[in-house]
């Protein structure tokens, strides 16, 4: 069973990153009342809950009490943002009582024109990782270390050393940078599309197996990475999320993952497991 929930707060973002899906659907932001509901029901199948499948979590005017919710229901939370809001909402995160880990995507920076300079941005960005990193929660940047552009990642790493000094323990992934901060590598990948060629069966995912994912809609999908909600198991705003992983298809979509026989278009054009099975 999943020990993984991505619960998509919103699916609204303040920027528009050209190696993301993005989305057809109506920009939506959850209600407390249905967070708390899907988060009550995702609870005895997962104990890490991501805050997002798209969309920028720090943009929802709920998040801290999102945050507390989750915290009083037992929740370990993970944040994935572009660190741009995070001069409004570093204060929510520092003070909230289930933040695990949050990520930042320093590879936004490439993709959009912020109007700030790159030296303000991650100043932003390290005194935050390092103000969590020190209270004991885990913080991560992430760049593309495959296709991503190597000229700026070279300033971001420069200026990264000024700010994190000493030896970075190497680590698979990337290093560590301090004790709880850490530099993740990634590869760009394309994300999983009906209009996308099919890379065939034979390939695995976590899907319904360690995570699961829910819409801002509550559309229940196998993964993180289904932005359309095109393998739609059931809303979990209507129905109990055990009766939706038991249900046919989401059982037969597990055990196609488990066998390494893909059978639902989508997945068989996931570019995503295509990076990773080279």
């Amino acid at each position: 069973m999943p020990n993984k929930a991505f619960l998509e707060i919103t699916n609204v973002c303040n920027l528009s990153c050209s190696f993301c899906h993005g989305t057809k659907r109506e920009g939506r932001f959850m209600t407390t009342d249905e967070f708390t509901l899907a988060a009550t029901r995702l609870r005895p199948f997962a104990d890490y809950l991501y805050y997002h499948l798209l969309g920028e979590p720090l943009l929802h005017p709920q998040l801290g009490c999102f945050l507390d919710i989750a915290a009083d229901l037992g929740f370990q939370s993970i944040l994935t943002t572009n660190g741009t809001l995070l001069h409004e909402k570093k204060h929510t995160l520092l003070q909230a009582r289930s933040l695990r880990k949050v990520s930042i995507s320093l590879h936004c920076y490439e993709a959009n024109s912020l109007g700030i300079a790159l030296d303000d941005y991650l100043s932003e960005c390290f005194a935050f990782c390092k103000d969590l990193s020190e209270q004991g929660s885990i913080a991560v940047m992430r760049l593309w270390n495959n296709g991503g552009a190597d000229s700026l990642n070279e300033k971001i790493l420069e200026k990264m050393h000024r700010a994190f000094p000493g030896e970075w323990k190497q680590l698979h992934s990337g290093f560590m940078l301090k004790e709880k901060a850490f530099l993740e590598w990634g590869d760009l990948f394309e994300w999983p599309d009906m209009d996308a060629p099919d890379f065939g069966a034979k390939h695995s995912c976590y899907g319904l197996r360690d995570q699961v994912g829910v819409l801002c809609d509550g559309t229940v999908v196998p993964c993180c990475l289904d932005a359309e909600g095109d393998i739609n198991l059931g809303s979990i705003f209507e129905t109990d999320i055990q009766a939706i992983l038991h249900a046919p298809r989401a059982v037969a979509i597990r055990r196609a993952f488990e066998q390494r026989n893909v059978s639902e278009p989508l997945c068989r054009r996931c570019g995503y497991a295509s990076v990773k099975r080279k």
